[in-house]
């Protein structure tokens, strides 16, 4: 090998292994002199000679860096309706691949693809890789649901099919379904669900072949629309027969033989706190001081393991559900309400059997013993958050029931725990954030005719802290016990994207000397107690918010960020969830059958499936309960097109500006409705600044914006700035700021309100904290 080439092939090395890196021409200098490789101009000629052959990119300001061509990769095909695509990697931290219209081989939204990298991302001018989809591995969509189009006559004669079906789901719209005679014969306007049976293909790239399997109903009929979007998610509704038998056969009443083994805590007085519509109660506290000063907490949550047995149709059911499922109008639960309602329900005055966890807590908060043991119960009081506030509120004086008065004392003493519980987490650097909930009011037809506001009151947050200290004793005491066990974890943030959000905050004069690679919950808390009751409070929680990972199940104890808690699970909602079902059934099982090995084997063997279905679910819960709020939303909004709003600007992208209103319902400012002047993007600072005005839009700046159009089948707003002094425009056919949209980004922007104990934002809120 010449000399030359010799250098050419060590310069390309240090590249290669590590691909990802930036050098400076003195680094390559170094790293090579130590091998006596070449002299500096001859490592500068090898640069120039790379680049000009495509192997490196560089910044023109001597930073080089692996050109990513040539390769192939494999991800996950997202279609935008337009036609092109991005492939989003396994590699978490690579950036997405742009497949162009002509090269996506007829790949569907979801598919499973390999892609062939034709030009490599450039990191110094913020452009991505780009490719082309040489194979499709997996078809990620197997149903759809649409629109029945019947055929004529004539055309059932020529093609042997019925009719096709039109996806409801925008990135799919622009494909024809055609259906046969095999199975279901719907009537035209009837939104169903088709099993696909051929792909789009070079001969055929705009349609499919399938059975219809399931009518939802006509489109026009109340109900219908939510139930589609339930379908499109394969969100579970009809229950296997097997299981329904099962949970009949079950007593409606707690019998002597359940309360063997069980310590008799009914004349405790326990009680459950809820919202006012909560018909399924799984978790209920009772407190009293001890002769010591401390305090005894006993959170007594529902015992869904002791009827629901291992691998019965009950469980098998619940375990494919993963959760229980709320939308504005109907639960869809994860187990039959006979149970959900009935015996498995904390109801007031009713025996019910209960795993406990008792604990002693000291007034600064401070968790020094526990017992977690079965127990048989009776509520003493159904309560509800809104009248435990009014007793915790010393101005007010609405006479309340009677069982109010009798446990007040019992309620002032959990207040202040709670602030107790507070506090210490707080000082360990806990992360908490305050937004209101958004409540979307739906008539007897499902038509939307409010958007309730509620902010959290102290019963709220009362009942949040005395499960999350239940959830982590739990999680301790079997972690401690060196046992397999179920753990709800958040991994600490990925270093870049905290650095993009310290350089977010320092654009509003905030100074943060905490290093991102090692950040700490308490250098993020510290961040928003900086911001407390500031214009810029919500924008930067909300920028955070998007910073931080997704917080999921895992059978390894990977401690909880936001919670700043080394070890966490869930454990107090089993009736809807399935998590905190397998964690009470290991409980059960550890203390019944021993932890000998083979106990050990068998959980260990079957974890990591309950967590990633388990994960998996909630994410398909989540989607399915932000997109039907979405749609009731739109549909709450379509009268008012016209109307102006005062708003905020919640994110800033390069086709406009998303807004949200008071009432939580967002839009898009497309940057074609800018028009009084031509804008540019700053992805840093993310702002959108006029070249002529120098006006210039950022995140969580107040505006006054005119609601355009609202398209209800796609769930869309478009506004525009409000200008009084701008002749009045006939809006009802306006409203294109949407198709020019990058999906991927939309639903990027859509994503910011993923919590990390929570699970989104929606109505039901509450019931995912604990």
């Amino acid at each position: 090998m010449a000399q030359n080439d010799k250098i050419l092939a060590n310069v390309l090395e240090i590249f290669r292994h590590n691909p990802k890196k930036q050098y400076q021409v003195e680094q390559i200098d170094q790293m090579l002199r130590r091998d006596h490789l070449g002299n500096f101009s001859d490592i500068v000629k090898a640069l120039s000679f790379l680049e000009q052959q495509k192997q490196i990119i560089t910044d023109g300001n001597g930073h080089y860096q692996l050109t990513q061509e040539n390769i192939v990769v494999e991800g996950v095909f997202k279609a935008n309706s337009k036609g092109f695509g991005f492939v989003r990697l396994e590699d978490e931290e690579a950036d997405d691949v742009f497949i162009a219209k002509d090269y996506t081989n007829c790949a569907l939204d979801g598919d499973q693809v390999r892609v062939k990298i034709t030009a490599g991302g450039n990191p110094w001018n913020g452009k991505g890789p780009e490719g082309q989809v040489e194979e499709v591995v997996e078809h990620g969509i197997e149903n759809i649901v649409g629109e029945f189009n019947p055929l004529t006559d004539q055309q059932v004669k020529v093609s042997h099919y019925i009719g096709y079906v039109v996806s409801t789901n925008k990135k799919l719209a622009n494909y024809r379904i055609y259906v046969g005679e095999v199975g279901l014969h719907p009537q035209k306007g009837d939104i169903v669900k088709v099993a696909i049976e051929k792909y789009p293909n070079e001969a055929n790239p705009d349609t499919m072949l399938g059975i219809i399997t399931n009518v939802i109903g006509n489109k026009n009929t109340p109900g219908v629309d939510i139930m589609a979007i339930v379908s499109a998610h394969n969100v579970r509704c009809e229950w296997d027969q097997k299981a329904l038998d099962q949970a009949n056969a079950i007593p409606d009443h707690v019998t002597a033989e359940d309360m063997v083994n069980r310590e008799d805590i009914r004349e405790q007085p326990t009680v459950t706190i809820d919202g006012d519509d909560s018909k399924d109660f799984d978790d209920a506290v009772v407190l009293w001081k001890l002769p010591n000063g401390n305090y005894h907490l006993g959170v007594h949550i529902a015992d869904v393991a002791y009827y629901i047995k291992e691998n019965s149709p009950l469980d098998q059911e619940a375990y494919t559900r993963g959760n229980s499922t709320y939308l504005v109008d109907r639960v869809i639960p994860m187990l039959p309400f006979r149970l959900s309602n009935g015996i498995c329900s904390l109801n007031e005055g009713e025996d019910r059997l209960v795993l406990s966890c008792d604990m002693e807590i000291t007034p600064e908060g401070e968790r020094v013993n526990y017992c977690i043991h079965p127990s048989v119960m009776r509520s003493h009081a159904r309560m509800t958050y809104n009248n435990v506030n009014k007793v915790l509120d010393l101005n007010n004086h609405e006479p309340l029931a009677e069982k109010y008065h009798k446990l007040a004392p019992m309620l002032h003493d959990m207040a202040e725990l709670h602030n107790a519980l507070y506090q210490k987490r707080h000082q360990r650097g806990a992360i908490d954030f305050e937004e209101p909930e958004a409540k979307i009011v739906v008539d007897e037809l499902g038509k939307p005719v409010d958007i309730v506001l509620h902010n959290r009151g102290i019963a709220e947050k009362m009942i949040e802290s005395f499960m999350l200290i239940a959830n982590e004793t739990v999680a301790e005491d079997f972690y401690k016990k060196h046992v397999p066990f179920l753990y709800r974890v958040h991994e600490t943030p990925d270093g870049e994207r905290i650095k993009g959000f310290f350089e977010f905050c320092s654009a509003f004069g905030l100074q943060i000397t905490a290093d991102p690679n090692h950040v700490r919950p308490i250098d993020l808390q510290k961040v928003v107690s900086k911001t407390l009751e500031t214009p810029e409070e919500a924008v930067v929680q909300m920028m955070m918010l998007r910073s931080l990972k997704q917080a999921h199940y895992s059978e390894e104890p990977l401690g909880h960020f936001g919670l700043a808690a080394k070890f966490y699970t869930h454990f107090t909602s089993p009736i809807r969830r399935y998590s905190d079902l397998m964690v009470h059934r290991m409980i059960h099982e550890y203390m019944d059958q021993g932890t000998d090995k083979a106990i050990q084997a068998h959980f260990a063997s079957c974890l990591p499936d309950v967590a990633d279905q388990t994960s998996t679910q909630e994410r398909v819960s989540i989607d399915t309960e932000r997109e039907v709020n979405d749609l009731k939303m739109t549909e709450y909004m379509s009268d008012q097109v016209g109307q102006h709003f005062d708003a905020v600007v919640s994110s800033v992208t390069s086709f406009g500006m998303f807004i949200q209103l008071p009432n939580t319902v967002e839009g898009l400012i497309h940057i074609s409705n800018l028009t009084d002047d031509f804008y540019s993007f700053n992805e840093k600072s993310m702002t959108l600044t006029g070249r002529g005005t120098h006006k210039q839009y950022h995140v969580g700046m107040p505006i006054k914006v005119t609601l355009i159009n609202a398209n209800i089948e796609q769930h869309q707003l478009d506004f525009e700035i409000y200008d009084p002094d701008a002749p009045k425009k006939a809006h009802n056919d306006r409203g294109h700021g949407f198709k020019k949209t990058q999906d991927r980004n939309r639903s990027n922007h859509r994503g910011k309100r993923t919590g990390f104990h929570q699970s989104g934002n929606h109505p039901h809120l509450s019931k995912y904290k604990r």
